[in-house]
């Protein structure tokens, strides 16, 4: 079938999401990227069914993604923080641990994206996306314009596509 056909099917597909975000600092008041996902979501029709802000830990991470994973109301998980190289930045590797099937092209699509905006600190970024449990799993960096692009260019564009075809596995 070809690609068109099955975004066309897919066009119906409401996503139920979970939004966390990662940080030592940021509060609901201060958590744009939060919201931007949050904002973007469901101006495209998406429900918010969970909203979290978490420290930069890999433990309380690692509980609550299971948590969400668990969650029958919850198709996708979108997190943004912890992306970088810093010590305290361990997303990656606590996503990855719960990937079932690796999205490598979001990765990638992400920093040939973000090319064009930051030029070489592209590739600081470790942005993953995969399937964990029959959910989307996408981590995203914490800043702004990082959300923004991955939500409008990558995320948004496929997320209903995702899921029906996960949908259909079931």
């Amino acid at each position: 079938m070809a690609y068109e056909q099955h975004v066309r099917e897919a066009a119906s597909v409401t996503a139920r999401c979970a939004v966390i975000t990662l940080s030592d600092t940021r509060t609901e008041a201060t958590d744009t990227s939060g919201r931007t996902i949050q904002k973007l979501l469901t101006a495209a029709g998406h429900e918010v069914s969970a909203y979290r802000i978490i420290p930069d830990d890999a433990e309380r991470l690692d509980a609550l993604l299971a948590e969400c994973l668990a969650r029958q109301d919850l198709d996708a998980v979108l997190t943004n923080g912890g992306t970088g190289i810093s010590r305290r930045d361990r997303t990656i590797e606590v996503v990855e641990r719960h990937l079932d099937q690796p999205l490598p092209g979001f990765g990638e699509l992400f920093r040939m994206l973000s090319w064009e905006q930051i030029a070489s600190g592209a590739m600081l970024s470790r942005a993953v996306g995969g399937i964990a449990k029959g959910k989307i799993i996408f981590a995203m960096p914490g800043s702004t314009k990082a959300v923004e692009l991955a939500m409008t260019k990558l995320i948004l564009p496929e997320l209903r596509h995702l899921l029906h075809e996960l949908r259909k596995q079931k």
